[in-house]
């Protein structure tokens, strides 16, 4: 049983790590200290996000808060995929489907998958 527990946890913390592997952080820029403050973020595409907000921009969840800009992917990146099977991504959705090569309509059941989201 203590066994099991062990294996569980460093399961999540792995997991933990692995995730945030699709994240970036952009930093609240200052132009100088005789600027009024910020009073929200400027993304990539130099639009305003006010404090707080969350959006989603090319299939990452993005939110702004008085640190910058922080971004993670929705879709998942197949790092241990059977030759049997492939990743089909649904960029509109936002989605991911790991599906048999042989027949796109099948999910994938050829042994373990290990995804990164």
């Amino acid at each position: 049983m203590q066994g099991s527990l062990v294996r569980v946890v460093v399961c999540v913390l792995a997991l933990v790590v692995v995730c945030r592997a699709q994240c970036f952080f952009q930093g609240l820029e200052t132009k100088d200290s005789k600027t009024p403050p910020p009073k929200g973020c400027v993304d990539k595409e130099g639009k305003q996000h006010v404090f707080g907000s969350s959006w989603v921009k090319d299939c990452y969840d993005c939110s702004c808060s008085e640190e910058g800009i922080g971004c993670c992917n929705k879709i998942p990146t197949v790092v241990n995929l059977p030759s049997e099977c492939e990743l089909v991504v649904d960029r509109n959705a936002c989605s991911s489907r790991v599906v048999m090569r042989s027949d796109k309509t099948k999910d994938c059941d050829q042994g373990p998958i290990s995804m990164i989201l």
